[in-house]
């Protein structure tokens, strides 16, 4: 028969034995025996012995030793705090162990953090707690009248269940003058009972006796009990049954069918019909052996009533009486040993379990206890035990039935969080019996494992003029232990994502690992970077890897194509106070295809958006130039001639190839000239390029020479109407005979005499000037000198009209080199108040235009 029994060791069973648990330490056990003796009947709580004392440990370790028992029957308990022995329950000495001469509990005590296993024994001591007694309240005895004196009648034996001096019997019987007791010594130091006939019995005297037997053991006090004897006096039967055996043997099988023979048992009687009928019974036989155990009256065969067990007791002695038809007696014993069968399993019991055990335990570490025992005995008892399953774990045997499980390798909870294994025993019987019992033994984890990345260098693209918080990457570390362990957090370990001092370009969310970008990136300032993240574990201490990620930023068509020349060199040409533009002399014997000058342009773009085109997109001449396309060189499309103008304006665009495309325009200026002297007329002038500007400066100032030109018209027109008015009234003026009389007639009117006396309050020097727009001093001619601001007497002359001159002499108002300049009679200056009105402009291509207009006012 196999007995399978399973139990899983979770995490509560063997939270007790941690992962420092290292190899047991055996030797104390297997070399000492705590024992102690105490009567049996004491009651639960009572002391059994300072069991922690005893075993070397002290009251501050316990707590932490974790002292327990093993008794399975718990007849026993200890005290948590100060590790004494107590009774857990009464004890019976005879229910525990029979009649067996000692009597003891054997179990085992376990202390931990190391574990430790100590043997303990308790031997049970009797006290004379059970009297005498007698199986019959009443002996019958029948003793004829022609019984010699000195006759022997065997009595019933009391049975007293103690052991030792306790159990031993004496016997006494009531005083009587007929009757004596005498002791028989048996096998084993029992005392039989007799009793002796000391004279002669007289039926017709006394046909009947009452006696009372008395049985005393050794204890102290000493306890009895008492049977009573009656005797009836009879005749005829002279001889008693007489067994063929005083001790019988029998060895039976355990687990003999009920019903089975043990043995047959036989007495006889020399006497003839009832007095010679023999009738077997027990004497003295306690009621736990007749439940196993019934005689044939008759017959004397004595047959299992019930199922024999060699594990609750092994021999049994059975009193036997056998009586006659006249009431004599005779006694024997029978002794009958049960023999062990191979009918009991191995049992395995846990006394200590540890699990989990922490992966990182040392090779021999314990992690369970077990005790094996079978109750069968010799070869049926011998239990060998032995693990099956695939696990780094091994069987050792150890004192007293004890075994213990221990690792044999590495444990790596990564590869197997738990092993299961059936320890299997097995005793050496015929048939041999096992049993099993199944261990899962688990791994707690240990901070063995470093976060692992799935990549060790990562790379992501991002580009520019991003979002400020816009996703990177996601790097993502695997950490392959558990719990806390393998918790993985990140963070920034460093790289080039930032300067020492200045805010870091990305950030990592601890949890996720996404790198987000702090800011918007810009190609043209950082093209990549790398940063190192590091996945930390939440273990004690905490472990950690680093990965690597190089960013790189895409360029977008954000810059456009800058001009180098020729805008490079206007603008050092302002820098240098020369001219505004630069310019390109061609000669005017130039064929086609002469380069007249290169356009270079730059990008700070990146691959298609920093490849750039040249084109021509507005020239003076259209067909003049040409633009290579991806050169920016400027030729020549066909010969020069003798028609093209002097100064030609090429603009070129400059496109790159980006989505959507952006451009810058570069102007050039060229002059077709066959050398530098004949081109620097040319340069005087304004250029081509402000030709639109000039021609609305003209216009503008043409509006505002007629509008003051309308003005002196009328002012003029006032003058002359007041003057003639004047005149009209006056008679004719002084003036025509100033200027002589083959000019005037005299016959009209005449000028009063005073009239050179009258005078005007008021003197005007006016000179007003068109607005120009402002234009750099090199691309005008030098303004002409300027005209002098006269008053009118100064204009006119001095000479007084006392003193006319028959000639007029000409005053020059202007420089002889201007012959239109006006000319006016000095003599008008004694009648007039003269008024000069200079106005001065310059024209577009042309040196600087005046025009002066002479307002005279009589006086």
């Amino acid at each position: 028969m196999a007995v399978r029994r399973r139990q899983r060791l979770g995490p509560g069973g063997g939270r007790a034995l941690l992962a420092a648990v290292l190899l047991c330490v055996w030797g104390r056990a297997a070399a000492e025996r705590v024992r102690y003796a105490i009567p049996e009947e004491l009651g639960r709580g009572s002391l059994v012995g300072p069991l922690a004392r005893d075993l070397g440990l002290s009251a501050d370790e316990l707590p932490a030793r974790k002292l327990r028992l093993s008794d399975e029957k718990q007849y026993f308990t200890v005290n948590e705090e100060n590790g004494n022995l107590y009774v857990n329950e009464r004890l019976d000495r005879e229910e525990m162990c029979g009649d067996s001469a000692t009597c003891s509990v054997s179990f085992e005590a376990l202390v931990h953090n190391p574990l430790n296993i100590f043997p303990v024994e308790v031997a049970i001591e009797d006290v004379n707690d059970n009297s005498p007694v007698f199986s019959k309240a009443v002996l019958d005895l029948e003793i004829s009248e022609w019984t010699l004196p000195g006759a022997r009648f065997p009595l019933e034996m009391a049975q007293d269940t103690d052991v030792g001096t306790n159990s031993l019997l004496n016997y006494e019987l009531t005083s009587n003058p007929s009757f004596s007791l005498s002791m028989k010594e048996k096998p084993g130091g029992k005392k039989q009972p007799e009793l002796v006939l000391e004279r002669a019995l007289d039926r017709e005297k006394q046909s009947s006796f009452e006696l009372v037997l008395t049985a005393v053991d050794g204890g102290d006090p000493a306890r009895s009990g008492s049977v009573q004897i009656r005797i009836n006096v009879t005749d005829a039967n002279d001889n008693p049954p007489v067994f063929s055996k005083s001790v019988y043997e029998a060895r039976v099988a355990e687990n003999l069918p009920v019903g089975s023979l043990v043995l047959r048992v036989v007495a006889t009687d020399a006497d003839t019909g009832s007095n010679g009928r023999v009738s077997y019974s027990f004497s003295s036989v306690p009621d736990t052996v007749k439940e196993l155990f019934a005689i044939d009256s008759e017959s004397g065969e004595i047959m299992t009533s019930g199922p024999l067990d060699f594990e609750e007791k092994n021999k049994y002695i059975i009193g036997l009486e056998a009586s006659d038809g006249g009431g004599l007696t005779d006694h024997c014993e029978v002794q009958i040993d049960i023999t062990d069968e191979n009918d009991n399993a191995p049992e395995i019991t846990i006394l200590s379990l540890s699990s989990p055990v922490p992966e990182d335990a040392p090779t021999g570490t314990v992690v369970a206890l077990l005790k094996v025992r079978d109750r069968d005995s010799g070869e049926n008892g011998q239990v060998s035990c032995e693990l099956s399953g695939e696990a780094p774990l091994s069987i050792v045997a150890s004192s007293g039935g004890s075994y213990k499980v221990v690792t044999t390798g590495a444990l790596d909870r990564e590869q197997a969080s738990e092993h299961g294994v059936t320890v299997v025993a097995r005793d050496r019987g015929r048939p041999a019996l096992w049993s099993s019992r199944e261990l899962v033994l688990e791994v707690s984890d240990v901070n063995d494992n470093a976060p692992v990345f799935e990549e060790a260098a990562y790379s992501a693209y991002v580009a520019e003029n991003n979002a400020a918080g816009a996703l990177v990457l996601r790097v993502q570390a695997r950490d392959a232990d558990a719990g806390a362990n393998g918790r993985v957090s990140y963070w920034l370990a460093g790289g080039s994502a930032g300067a020492a001092g200045a805010a870091p370009l990305v950030s990592v969310e601890a949890r996720s690992g996404a790198l987000y970008a702090q800011r918007s990136l810009d190609y043209e300032q950082c093209r990549e970077f790398t940063v190192a993240v590091r996945a930390q574990d939440g273990g004690s201490p905490a472990r950690s890897s680093t990965a690597t990620v190089r960013v790189f930023v895409l360029d977008r068509n954000d810059n456009a194509p800058r001009v180098l020349w020729p805008a490079a060199a206007a603008a050092a040409g302002e820098a240098a106070g020369g001219a505004a533009t630069p310019f390109e002399v061609v000669p005017r014997s130039a064929e086609a295809g002469y380069l007249v000058a290169k356009v270079v342009a730059v990008d700070a773009d990146a691959g298609r958006n920093a490849w750039l085109s040249y084109e021509l997109v507005q020239a003076s001449e259209p067909a003049l130039f040409r633009v290579g396309l991806h050169s920016g060189e400027v030729r020549t499309a066909r010969a020069v001639s003798e028609r093209d103008a002097a100064k030609q304006r090429v603009v070129a665009v400059v496109k790159d190839h980006g989505q959507p495309a952006l451009s810058a325009t570069a102007t050039l200026h060229v002059v077709l000239a066959e050398s530098l002297q004949e081109a620097l007329p040319e340069l005087s002038e304004r250029p081509a390029g402000a030709e639109e500007e000039a021609a609305a400066a003209a216009e503008l100032q043409f509006y505002l020479v007629l509008a003051l030109a309308l003005l002196s018209a009328l002012l003029v027109l006032s003058v002359a109407l007041a003057v003639l008015a004047r005149l009209r009234r006056a008679g004719p003026p002084a003036v025509l005979r100033c200027l002589g009389a083959q000019r005037f007639s005299l016959a009209g009117a005449a000028f009063p005499a005073d009239f050179c006396e009258g005078t005007l309050p008021y003197s005007y020097n006016l000179c007003v000037a068109a607005p120009a727009r402002a234009v750099p001093e090199a691309a005008w001619p030098p303004p002409p000198p300027p005209v002098p601001v006269l008053s009118a007497e100064e204009l006119l002359g001095g000479d007084s009209c006392q003193k006319p001159s028959p000639n007029c002499d000409l005053v020059v108002g202007e420089p002889p080199a201007e012959p239109d300049a006006p000319q006016v009679c000095k003599c008008w200056a004694s009648l007039f108040k003269c008024f000069r009105i200079v106005v001065i402009f310059p024209w577009v291509f042309s040196a600087w235009s005046q025009w002066v207009f002479v307002i005279c006012i009589p006086k």
